[in-house]
């Protein structure tokens, strides 16, 4: 409770900022929420103790904001583009931030990370350079399909898997209308399997905290696949320890990082972790849970003491890591619906029985609306259900059972939950413990 007392303000007003506020409040914390949008359109406000207006991008603004109110830290969560100007007020108002402006910069550009991924020879999907003004000549060599994404995006916002050229001229022009710099990224498009690796950094030391499989499931034709779940470890864990976590540090160490998490998205490529998306941020998969539930430290909970006192308040992180889970298993099933408006979501309080769930976290509540803009992305993620297991089998048949448990149903009385997870997609990509 040394913390209570302390304000907070954290930047963007989104739900899944409420789950910083969740969580300082339970250290005592006073929470602050600021961003442009009014109050009925920031949840995050409504929850916390004080709601201001100030744009993050206003870095005047909102120095003086933080010094007339007497803030004593500054936090963002989840998305990309405040990092920079989160990083510039908290230099000029003299607080922590766990990243520079420049860092940032670098790992919130897809262009820019895998160059710097590519001096060290991190694996990375192959792109294309595409020159708008001679299209047909630069393009001409392309084999599809391809994934088009704004080189500044997150969320899945703007990105488009085209099949052939007049795709690809379409899916552009809507990557750059989505990208506030107007740049583009064009890739070799891999449908294989998924893994996402959570980083964790305390005082210039790297931590591998998670590599879990990514089950992402084609169930709305015509869009992206989206993660139905993760499970943790997985099967590829030791080989990328061994061959490829090396390098990754290598490449923090030239960026000069020092604190704060980072989650790398990847395809299984020959055994291989290889990276396509980076957030050095926190994420929405919320695995902060699974590794308290799982390790005894909560990485949220270590940056927002980090906001307000530059430092971690965990001496012995170096011990709590374990990636391999103490020889145990973890998850988190994420339930993704249709469009619609949400009027009922049942089987919560059953799921909450189970004996290896730790939480329950529900992104759209009752009142909702999963819109049309939303398919394809992240939001269509609806509730996320974390939890723990003994063994393979438990946990493949307590997600089973939750997806079997829960119903979301919208004001016309259909059933909203998109096809989940199957038998299919556990065989062969969880680590089996010795």
């Amino acid at each position: 409770m040394e913390l209570k007392g302390k304000r907070l303000l954290i930047l963007g007003g989104s739900r899944i900022s409420c789950e910083i506020i969740r969580h300082a409040r339970a250290m005592g914390i006073v929470t602050g929420v600021t961003d442009w949008y009014a109050l009925e359109k920031s949840p995050a406000k409504q929850m916390a103790d004080e709601a201001y207006f100030v744009s993050t991008s206003d870095i005047d603004a909102m120095v003086d904001l933080i010094r007339k109110e007497k803030f004593d830290g500054v936090i963002t969560g989840f998305t990309d583009s405040v990092l920079p100007y989160y990083a510039e007020m908290c230099e000029r108002a003299g607080l922590p931030a766990y990243g520079t402006k420049e860092q940032f910069e670098i790992f919130i550009d897809k262009e820019k990370y895998k160059k710097l991924m590519r001096q060290f020879d991190v694996p990375t999907i192959p792109e294309y350079n595409i020159d708008l003004e001679r299209f047909d000549e630069t393009t001409a060599d392309i084999v599809y399909p391809v994934i088009v994404k704004p080189a500044d995006g997150s969320g899945s916002r703007g990105i488009t898997v085209c099949e052939n050229k007049a795709e690809l001229k379409e899916a552009i022009s809507f990557a750059v209308e989505t990208s506030k710099a107007k740049e583009i990224l064009v890739e070799q498009y891999i449908d294989n399997a998924e893994a996402t690796i959570f980083w964790l950094f305390v005082d210039g030391q790297y931590y591998m905290m998670l590599l879990g499989n990514r089950h992402v499931k084609h169930n709305q034709e015509g869009e992206l696949p989206l993660p139905a779940g993760y499970t943790y470890p997985a099967s590829v864990q030791p080989r990328f320890l061994a061959e490829v976590a090396p390098k990754m540090e290598n490449m923090f160490r030239s960026a000069g990082i020092k604190n704060g998490m980072m989650f790398m998205q990847c395809k299984i490529v020959d055994g291989t972790c290889v990276v396509y998306d980076i957030g050095y941020r926190l994420t929405g998969s919320l695995e902060y849970i699974n590794m308290k539930g799982m390790c005894g430290f909560d990485p949220l909970d270590m940056m927002i003491r980090f906001a307000l006192t530059g430092e971690t308040g965990e001496p012995d992180i170096a011990r709590k890591v374990d990636p391999y889970l103490r020889g145990k298993y973890s998850y988190n099933v994420s339930l993704l619906c249709k469009p619609g408006k949400v009027a009922e979501i049942k089987g919560l309080d059953e799921i909450r029985k189970l004996p290896g769930v730790f939480d329950v976290v529900v992104a759209h509540p009752v009142g909702d609306t999963i819109t049309e803009a939303m398919k394809g992305r992240l939001a269509q993620i609806t509730v996320r259900i974390l939890g723990r297991a003994d063994d393979i089998e438990s946990m493949k048949n307590e997600m089973l059972e939750i997806q079997r448990l829960a119903h979301v149903i919208s004001d016309t009385g259909e059933e909203m939950i998109l096809p989940g997870l199957e038998e299919s997609d556990f065989m062969g990509t969880i680590y089996e413990q010795p």
